[in-house]
């Protein structure tokens, strides 16, 4: 022999390291799977942003598609009118049509809004509670 003394790792040494091992596996697993969970979320919370985007969208360009429609059909009542009175008349009502419109497509859009952003809280919050 060399003189050295064999080292001997206690019974109750390796039994804590063994039991340390395992928790801190299970603890890395349980973070892969809230990482995991997190990620698919964010697809989905993605993928939800894009849906709602894409249905904004939509109703924007139905608005302007109606705003434009009005617009044409004041042209012709225009173009059509017989006196000064009745260009006025006609512009009058037009103004007054599209200011009702306006509102109506903001208070759409705005509860539109305020829906994503509800159903965005409600992805965080499952989200974050899942971990």
């Amino acid at each position: 022999m060399d003189g050295k003394l064999p080292y001997e790792i206690p019974a109750e040494m390796r039994d804590f390291a063994e039991r340390s091992v395992e928790q801190a596996r299970k603890a890395f697993d349980g973070f892969i799977g809230a990482a995991q969970k997190a990620v698919d979320s964010a697809h989905g919370s993605a993928e939800n942003a894009r849906v709602n985007t894409q249905e904004a969208t939509r109703k924007a360009i139905s608005y302007a598609e109606n705003n434009v429609a009005a617009a044409f059909e004041l042209a012709q009542k225009l173009v059509k009118s017989k006196d000064l009175t009745e260009v006025m008349q006609h512009q009058s009502d037009f103004l007054k049509a599209q200011m009702a419109t306006l509102q109506s497509q903001l208070k759409e859009m705005g509860a539109a809004a305020q829906d994503v952003a509800t159903k965005a809280a409600e992805s965080v919050s499952k989200a974050t509670k899942g971990r």
